[in-house]
């Protein structure tokens, strides 16, 4: 358990450096997303703010900054006003995306669904969605306006296809890929490319940055979907089994069931027919995880894309903020949190 405490500590540092190398834009940041969020309508204005107060990691926003930054960016607040737009579209994802799971734990927090109905929360959601396409016009560039617009579109067709798809056991892994790279990939590598587009680099930066953002998300979202099952991380105060509880199918589950008996299959396949989903039954979903090593096998699969992406920045010359984008791709694969 040492080596998990240690790279605890190293995932920290890496993600803390890049928090602090913008640290004041950031503050801008969260300013400008609390005035778009403001709004005459009483339940409106109730539910924004209890969603500000469920802060994340603002990950998506520290993307923008850094990949600004690594280009040069340094005059204007266009970095700014792009970080907000992209974290607002995050929200709204993640409104829409607890109305469709059913889900009423969000950071330790109830979920807006759970508390005002999923009605308000649709809107809402839809609400934040207009705020950031009214940013997208006020920045003033087509070519800003059409990546955002796009990724906005891709990350519902994954919506789409992961509710298309739901409850599969059987479900192959390139359809798990399609589904994780439209939902999560595509706004990472969003807010890596807008530090590009913002400073008018030629194609092949906008490339780097776009690869190297759709590669961290997808390593973020494998880790992430690991995390639910790997039971270690309950020694750190993380509750798992979200995605069980649920009846997500993800990357876990769907190697576990490549690996798995006959017998084990069956049982697999009646859990995620099932409407509910008990404590015991988890516990032995985790037995068959521990005893496939499929824990290892998912990280292993992260590897791949950690790799990708870091090696993408190679076209950049060497630099604190280049440093600080390949220490994240670390942070991705290997945090607990």
């Amino acid at each position: 358990m040492g080596i998990v405490v240690q790279l605890k500590n190293q995932i920290n540092d890496s993600y803390s450096e890049l928090k602090n190398s913008v640290e004041n834009k950031l503050i801008l940041v969260e300013e400008k997303i609390k005035s778009k969020l403001s709004s005459k309508v009483n339940l409106v204005e109730e539910m924004t703010k209890y969603h500000l107060n469920t802060k994340g990691k603002r990950l998506r926003a520290l993307l923008t900054l850094g990949s600004a930054k690594l280009c040069g960016y340094s005059k204007g607040v266009r970095d700014i006003n792009l970080a907000a737009c992209i974290e607002l579209i995050h929200a709204a994802t993640l409104m829409h995306d607890d109305v469709i799971d059913n889900g009423e734990i969000r950071r330790g927090k109830k979920t807006l669904n759970s508390i005002w109905g999923n009605q308000s929360s649709i809107l809402v959601g839809d609400y934040l969605l207009s705020r950031c396409f009214e940013m997208m016009v006020e920045d003033g560039s087509l070519e800003v306006l059409r990546l955002l617009s796009s990724t906005s579109a891709e990350i519902s067709q994954g919506e789409v296809l992961q509710l298309q798809h739901k409850g599969e056991v059987d479900m192959l892994e390139e359809t798990y890929f399609k589904i994780i790279s439209a939902k999560t990939a595509s706004l990472f590598s969003a807010a890596t490319k807008v530090g590009a587009i913002l400073t008018d680099k030629e194609n092949k930066i906008k490339e780097a940055l776009e690869f190297y953002g759709k590669n961290l998300g997808l390593t973020f979202q494998i880790a992430d979907d690991t995390l639910d099952y790997n039971s270690e991380i309950k020694l750190f105060g993380k509750e798992i089994g979200n995605d069980f509880y649920e009846g997500k199918i993800t990357l876990p589950i769907i190697l576990l069931y490549q690996k798995a008996k006959t017998d084990e299959k069956k049982i697999l396949k009646e859990l995620f027919k099932k409407k509910v989903r008990s404590e015991n039954e988890f516990k032995k979903v985790l037995l068959m995880i521990k005893k496939y090593n499929i824990i290892s096998e998912c990280y292993k699969k992260a590897g791949y894309f950690v790799n990708l992406a870091c090696n993408s920045l190679s076209i950049f010359n060497e630099s604190k903020e280049k440093n600080i984008l390949q220490n994240l791709t670390s942070f991705s694969l290997e945090r607990t949190f």
